[in-house]
């Protein structure tokens, strides 16, 4: 039965992680093609593609949402490591679980405001586009899920079982090895 909760979570995990590499492959491509095609307009045709600061922004803000949670995962967040192995093995696990928990309260704060700020901007929309302003903030929720999320896989030691490198890319090995 844990077994088989644990490949469940594992297999949602790499599900994630595929999701995420493959949504910043195409953002990366995307704002950069934008940002030609801006660049090609205003230089050589004269013109400007209006709605493209907007567009841009919009996936850059998210890109930045789903780095953190990214960041998050891989425990590249702020930390103060210049005393830290100098401390007893259980002061190092007492800050251990502490940092969990201020993790997980940061993902917390991120999906309940950031909800709270999807809904109070749903009936405004961005000046160009006519698009909803809460596209712009969709992401904060989004990353705070996920910051949740890879914090309790953390917590509950599945984490080194996850089957994608820092790339994305799915590791065979792994799933040979079971």
């Amino acid at each position: 039965m844990l077994k088989g909760i644990k490949k469940v979570l594992i297999d949602i995990f790499n599900l994630f992680y595929k999701v995420i590499y493959g949504y910043a492959r195409w953002v990366l491509a995307v704002v950069i093609v934008i940002i030609c095609a801006q660049v090609f307009c205003r230089n050589i045709l004269r013109t400007n593609i209006r709605w493209n600061q907007e567009v841009a922004l919009l996936l850059t803000i998210w890109m930045a949402f789903l780095g953190i949670a990214v960041g998050a995962e891989k425990n590249l967040h702020i930390g103060v490591e210049l005393f830290y192995d100098k401390f007893p093995v259980k002061i190092r696990n007492v800050m251990d679980v502490l940092n969990r928990i201020i993790t997980l309260l940061v993902g917390a704060f991120f999906t309940v405001y950031g909800v709270r700020m999807v809904l109070s901007t749903m009936d405004s929309r961005l000046p160009v586009t006519k698009w909803p302003s809460s596209l712009m903030y969709i992401m904060i929720p989004v990353s705070g899920i996920a910051i949740i999320y890879f914090t309790v896989l953390d917590i509950m030691g599945l984490k080194e079982y996850k089957k994608t490198d820092d790339a994305g890319k799915f590791n065979r090995e792994e799933e040979e090895k079971e």
